[in-house]
């Protein structure tokens, strides 16, 4: 007679030892997840958060509610801390962010009150906004200044598609220059012209429009390249030259370069019968470096001074100590 029973015959083996799977089953992974995990991406399981939740932003620290960080749920900040994610804490247990918390605060602020920064901070908590993926925020301070402006400026300089590459053009050849004559500054001529064709005293523009229209092959007779290094133009725009100007000086100023220019006059080519060019030509002047900029902790050099006064040189032997003020401009002998 054959008894069956519902019990599994015993998978032990006679010396009293587990068998390989019933030591699987008997493995249960640790309830907090240790970092030699997390480095190795082996599953972990849901991470718990306190209520109060402190933080080490890049050295910076921070202590704020779970809700605070989860207000938003389409940010990054929400999934981090949805304890689907593992992070990582300091010595002290707060919870680690590999960024600069110079400006989190201000991100903090707006996630519990909606408060905004001051003008000065826009640009820097905007950066922050766009990392944290916080899009209520970034909604908010696009319309402050001077984000605002930036975008009205964006959408003029948005009519000429090329605006960056001659902006970087302009640099190089100002480099370039300045290596070759071993000088701190470098001219370069730019035209800057908003009509596509010029319009002689001899025509009177329709409905004083500020337009002339042409023939398509008459308008190839105008078409010629001025003897300049880099030229902007046309647009239809409201925005003038001297829009363009400014921005192209700000674009400049925000990479660090001291830049001065003047019109120089005007382009005098001869295109046909009583029509000349004359766009506007300007002469810019791109400074590398000031005098005196890099003087700091010389010791017993020589220089050139000349006297305003009496327009005379005089070699003066000097030992440079500088404690942080305003620095005499005293030009270095070649």
């Amino acid at each position: 007679m054959v008894v069956v029973t519902g019990r599994e015959p015993d998978s032990r083996r006679p010396d009293g030892a587990m068998s390989s799977s019933d030591a699987e089953d008997d493995f249960l992974e640790p309830a907090t997840p240790t970092a030699t995990q997390a480095g190795h991406s082996l599953p972990l399981l849901p991470q718990e958060f306190p209520e109060v939740v402190p933080l080490n932003i890049g050295g910076a620290h921070f202590t704020t509610r779970l809700s605070t960080l989860r207000r938003y749920e389409d940010t990054m900040l929400a999934a981090m801390f949805s304890g689907r994610h593992y992070i990582p804490t300091d010595a002290e247990g707060r919870y680690f962010i590999d960024r600069d918390g110079a400006h989190f605060g201000d991100v903090l602020n707006f996630l519990r009150s909606g408060d905004l920064p001051p003008r000065e901070r826009v640009r820097a908590v905007y950066k922050e906004a766009q990392y944290y993926a916080i899009g209520p925020l970034l909604e908010q301070l696009e319309n402050m200044q001077p984000l605002k402006g930036e975008k009205v400026r964006q959408a003029f300089l948005g009519l000429m598609p090329y605006y960056k590459d001659h902006l970087e053009r302009i640099v190089e050849i100002a480099r370039l220059r300045a290596v070759q004559r071993k000088a701190r500054f470098a001219k370069l001529k730019v035209c800057v012209f908003k009509e596509e064709m010029p319009i002689t005293p001899y025509e009177c523009p329709l409905l004083n429009s500020l337009r002339f229209e042409r023939s398509e092959s008459d308008g190839q007779l105008f078409e010629h390249h001025c003897e300049v290094d880099v030229s902007f133009g046309p647009w239809e725009a409201v925005a003038d030259v001297y829009d363009l100007l400014h921005c192209l000086v700000t674009d400049l100023s925000a990479q660090g370069l001291t830049v001065d220019h003047q019109c120089i006059g005007v382009c005098d080519k001869h295109l046909i019968n009583h029509y000349y060019c004359k766009r506007p030509i300007y002469e810019f002047k791109i400074t590398w470096w000031r005098p005196g900029q890099h003087l700091r902790g010389w010791s017993s050099q020589c220089f050139r001074f000349r006297d305003n006064a009496s327009s005379s040189c005089s070699h003066l032997q000097m030992d440079c100590h500088f404690s942080g003020a305003d620095i005499p401009v005293w030009t270095p002998i070649a």
